[in-house]
């Protein structure tokens, strides 16, 4: 398959295959969803992903013009509001009082800084790893958060999953995908997006095995 003829969309997301799946069959996510781990172990989760959404949506102002990565700065995907307004209704009102990152939520949030800051396509790399997976699986979370938990359908608790501006998410992925299709980059610069890309994936992971840990269960 020739790189350059094949839709950027396309190469990106086979090209992340491997270590999307790796993410999402991690032993924490599995754990999780299986209803084997307490409320507090998805409430320990949503902090790690505070960080990580403070990283990607707090330098949206500055990039929202830039060529490459404006284009997918939408107002209708961001989260840290939504994610505030869960870890209020898991944690309290002083939720901020507790909130720690562990060290690979650090190296993970970082790591989305720095590209904010520095590499619009690395960027990009990042918010397609995050909000087309919230689009996504990040459902599946949400229907197994709710029956797990008691979470009112689509309340807090799981409004971080609620894409209220978002009327079609099927249409609205398709549009994205086309975004990711005519990003203004060359193929070289395309190349280090994917690997960017396979990055946040193992970045993602590298948190779920922490979490793991934190949350192991006895055999």
């Amino acid at each position: 398959m020739n790189p350059s003829s094949t839709p950027f969309s396309t190469l990106i997301r086979t090209a992340s295959h491997e270590q999307h799946v790796e993410a999402e069959t991690s032993t924490f996510m599995s754990d999780l969803l299986g209803g084997r781990l307490g409320v507090d172990a998805y409430a320990r989760y949503t902090e790690q992903l505070w960080f990580v959404y403070e990283a990607l949506e707090s330098g949206v102002r500055e990039l929202s013009g830039d060529p490459v990565a404006g284009p997918f700065i939408q107002p209708e995907l961001m989260r840290l509001a939504s994610l505030e307004r869960d870890l209020a209704h898991l944690r309290g009102p002083r939720w901020r009082d507790g909130l720690t990152a562990l060290p690979a939520t650090r190296e993970y949030a970082g790591r989305v800084a720095e590209c904010a800051r520095t590499w619009p396509g690395g960027y990009v790399a990042h918010h397609y790893t995050r909000y087309l997976g919230d689009l996504s699986g990040g459902q599946i979370i949400r229907g197994k958060a709710e029956q797990t938990w008691g979470f009112a359908r689509k309340g807090d608790g799981v409004r971080f999953y609620v894409f209220e501006g978002i009327g079609n998410p099927a249409a609205f992925k398709r549009g994205y995908r086309e975004l990711l299709d005519g990003l203004r980059v060359d193929d070289l610069e395309k190349q280090r997006v994917v690997a960017e890309c396979r990055r946040a994936f193992a970045l993602n992971t590298g948190v779920f095995r922490a979490l793991g840990e934190e949350f192991r269960i006895s055999a």
